[in-house]
């Protein structure tokens, strides 16, 4: 009973949650002036300048599409745009975008389409409104870890399955250190590359490694899909295909081909929206691989699991939990047809039973983002192996 219970609540919580991926600022003044310091987007292809962004997080497109009767994209929750005598359709969002990364797409007389001046992510194109906290996530001077791409075989499914492994500095030269392992996973409609690219994760860990603020540590990225799942289904995701590509496939294959602590005491699992589902419910269970769990705006940890997970409060190093604020403001958090979900009184309640490992954290001013994310991994990778500094470092 106890994995129904992590299925339908995180799982509906996901599927709620994950409408909120283009999600905008809180109330602005109608009459706010929109400033003209447009830049173009960090996420450009080369030579282009749409879209742009401004100083207040509001993004400007054009779109060459003369033939067109209507263009509009899907960001400010939908800005039409309007034909130029050249033929281009132009338009800036009538709202300001929260910081950090969005996706987004071009509607062309009611087709979906990518922008082709803008990188493509996944399905969609990407933009990015700068972050007055991005200098965490930023390519900065300091010595930088590596990220490649694997290929493991995977009998239960008959294929030659792909991950990612960000190893830190000094991993290839430093010969005999063995290093603790993050298994971090993607959210629904994203895979393995959504958390280098779109979350910036190895550069997150480079900046922190050179600030001295986490142990150095091997972080793997798969992808989780293994169902046919479609949008809003995940209350149905069956998680036992994928819990054996990762702990009978994948985990044997890292700890094979990598320097890796092969224990639980150093080896954790994290995820955001859906990957956060995965997460609790592959590493609740099995708490002889995992010790330290991460869920991102996709579950949170109450007495229930407490109590119902046998040796909970000796097993469970850290047990982290992350939301936006705009998640948690105003909005219904929980299982359709079910009680609401209020993840600050489940950790206030875990920290009056005196459950050490429980921490949570909110990000401000976003919603189920990837700022959100970014912000979530910067936090948790620093408590992350903590009895581990001086061998790790």
């Amino acid at each position: 009973m106890r994995s129904n219970t992590i299925v339908n609540g995180a799982a509906a919580l996901c599927a709620i949650a994950i409408s909120l991926v283009v999600s905008v600022a809180g109330a602005q003044s109608a009459e706010q002036t929109i400033l003209e310091d447009f830049q173009p987007s960090s996420l450009n292809r080369p030579g282009q300048q749409y879209p742009q962004v401004n100083s207040q997080g509001y993004s400007r497109y054009r779109v060459e599409a003369p033939e067109a009767q209507s263009v509009k994209v899907t960001m400010g929750g939908g800005t039409p745009l309007t034909k130029g005598a050249d033929g281009a359709w132009i338009g800036t969002t009538a709202r300001p975008a929260d910081e950090g990364f969005h996706y987004y797409n071009v509607v062309i007389d009611g087709g979906k389409f990518h922008d082709p001046a803008a990188l493509s992510f996944n399905n969609s194109s990407g933009i990015e409104i700068p972050a007055h906290d991005q200098d965490f996530y930023a390519l900065r001077d300091v010595p930088h870890g590596n990220v490649q791409q694997i290929l493991f075989p995977s009998p239960s499914t008959k294929q030659q399955r792909r991950a990612f492994v960000y190893t830190p500095p000094g991993y290839d030269g430093s010969g005999r250190t063995r290093y603790p392992v993050l298994y971090l996973q993607h959210g629904w409609g994203e895979d393995e590359t959504s958390w280098p690219n779109q979350g910036r994760a190895n550069l997150i860990m480079d900046n922190l490694i050179a600030e001295g603020r986490t142990v150095r540590f091997i972080i793997v990225m798969t992808y989780g899909m293994t169902n046919d799942i479609k949008f809003g289904g995940l209350a149905q995701f069956d998680i036992k295909p994928f819990q054996t590509v990762l702990l009978d496939e994948l985990i044997p294959y890292i700890d094979a081909h990598f320097r890796t602590r092969a224990d639980r005491d150093h080896r954790a699992m994290a995820g955001l929206s859906m990957g956060g589902m995965e997460t609790k419910m592959i590493a609740m269970t099995h708490l002889d691989t995992f010790s330290h769990i991460g869920v991102f705006s996709g579950g949170t940890f109450d007495m229930n699991d407490v109590n119902s997970t046998p040796n909970f409060r000796e097993r469970v190093k850290l047990a982290f939990v992350s939301f936006g604020s705009r998640e948690l403001e105003g909005k219904r958090v929980g299982p359709p047809g079910g009680p609401p979900v209020d993840p600050l009184a489940n950790a206030a309640a875990l920290k009056d039973a005196g459950i050490r490992s429980s921490v949570i954290y909110v990000s401000p001013k976003t919603a189920h983002e990837f700022q959100t994310w970014r912000r979530s991994l910067h936090e948790f990778a620093p408590l992350l192996f903590r009895d581990q500094r001086s061998s790790a470092k």
